[in-house]
């Protein structure tokens, strides 16, 4: 069996949840964003590491650790802090991890095949046979929206966001992870107390972040 796990974004009793109730995956797959705009980015990682049978690929906001040029203005000060709670050497890890992964025919990004920022959406979408751009997997696995769902694609290909573990946008705040147990796949959902998370990100990071996760979506507005 394999976790599915992406956008954790330094929310580490989420990840905790996920992992407790992951316990008998095989392994894992580590869809990147694992640290930015969370309470406990270096804590997170260094969880993260002592997973055996992992497979890590980067995220948009593991490349703004060092590479900001299209970061919104309220991100660029959230990753430059978050780079600097993680030293040097994590940085360099994240920064430079893979842009995707393939896996026994499924194809493992964080956005997109071709981007790590431009991404599928819950709904079909014209762009979606650009973003897959001459894909032959049966099956693509993508994140960066905080949103779970599972659809088909152009050409039979499957869609999969596992959803986020740290930071739903869904509007339900439990951690959002997928399993993959031979080719039957599984959205899971898993209580932690996010108040708590919510409290730190508001203390330790502010308030964006923070009121994205107490309403569990992106527009805060």
């Amino acid at each position: 069996m394999l976790a599915l796990l992406y956008d954790i974004h330094g929310n580490l009793p989420a990840l905790e949840a996920v992992l407790a109730d992951a316990k008998d995956a095989d392994g894992f797959v580590l869809g990147g964003d694992y640290a930015t705009a969370g309470a406990w980015p270096k804590e997170t990682v260094e969880r993260l590491k002592q997973l055996e049978n992992a497979t890590w690929i980067r995220g948009n906001a593991d490349r703004w650790l060092v590479d900001r040029h299209d970061a919104p203005a309220p991100m660029e000060a959230i990753a430059e802090r978050t780079a600097e709670l993680l030293g040097a050497d994590l940085v360099k890890e994240l920064s430079s991890l893979p842009e995707s992964a393939e896996l026994d025919g499924t194809l493992y990004c964080h956005a997109s095949p071709r981007s790590d920022m431009e991404t599928f959406l819950p709904r079909p979408d014209k762009r979606d046979e650009e973003l897959l751009g001459g894909v032959e997997a049966r099956r693509v696995v993508a994140g960066h929206i905080h949103v779970a769902f599972r659809r088909a694609g152009p050409g039979g290909i499957e869609l999969l966001n596992p959803g986020s573990v740290g930071m739903p946008w869904d509007g339900d705040h439990r951690a959002a992870y997928a399993v993959i147990d031979d080719d039957h796949v599984e959205q899971r959902r898993v209580d932690y107390d996010w108040q708590t998370s919510v409290a730190a990100v508001r203390d330790w990071v502010g308030e964006l972040p923070a009121r994205r996760m107490e309403l569990a979506r992106f527009q805060v507005d």
